[in-house]
């Protein structure tokens, strides 16, 4: 009796989990939104930037990502390429490996954490007339050609909806606070065993 009750239990946890039967996804998401808490000392440098402050800068680029659950439904780890126009409209990027965990999932919704290290890299902003240097989350000589940063603790909480068995939305929040904090969105999408 206790064998059926627990083959039952199993098989009703599995049909309701969903998509707890797949391990792999690849999303891509529109590379977005940057908001700056505090503003920004060089605001004047960032053409998509409505508030003339820099508190809120529209970015356009993208991200692809490859996720693999662990343990299925649960814990996973993350690999992310993103390509973009920083806030002065210049190349950008980040590579980003971390771990994630499920912090909730209730029918179609679901919430994400995830931590690992980021490196994030731009062309060199010193080229532009009226950077100010001093207030730069970046490092780099004015004469490099890049500036980059190692962020070895950065996070992202990523919150899904189910849009169809192996499709959903996606939304992704970095909160680099004080500094910088993203906004990105796409599709996750399901790959099959």
């Amino acid at each position: 009796m206790k064998k059926w009750v627990l083959l039952t239990l199993l098989l009703l946890l599995g049909v309701s989990r969903g998509q707890a039967q797949y391990k792999r996804n690849l999303n891509v998401k529109y590379f977005g939104l940057t908001v700056h808490p505090k503003g920004d000392d060089n605001a004047d440098l960032m053409p998509l930037n409505p508030d003339g402050k820099g508190y809120l800068v529209l970015n356009v680029g993208a991200s692809v990502g490859y996720e693999h659950f662990l343990v299925p439904g649960k814990f996973s780890v993350k690999a992310i390429q993103a390509l973009y126009a920083d806030c002065a409209m210049r190349f950008a990027g980040f590579t980003h490996l971390g771990l994630r965990a499920v912090i909730f999932q209730a029918g179609r919704h679901s919430l994400n954490g995830g931590l690992g290290p980021t490196l994030v890299y731009r062309r060199n902003w010193s080229e532009l007339d009226g950077y100010n240097k001093a207030t730069s989350f970046f490092g780099g000589n004015p004469n490099d050609k890049w500036q980059s940063r190692m962020i070895w603790y950065a996070g992202e909480f990523e919150y899904n909806y189910r849009l169809s068995d192996r499709v959903d939305f996606s939304t992704s929040f970095v909160p680099g606070y004080p500094d910088i904090m993203s906004l990105s969105f796409g599709l996750r999408y399901w790959l099959k065993d």
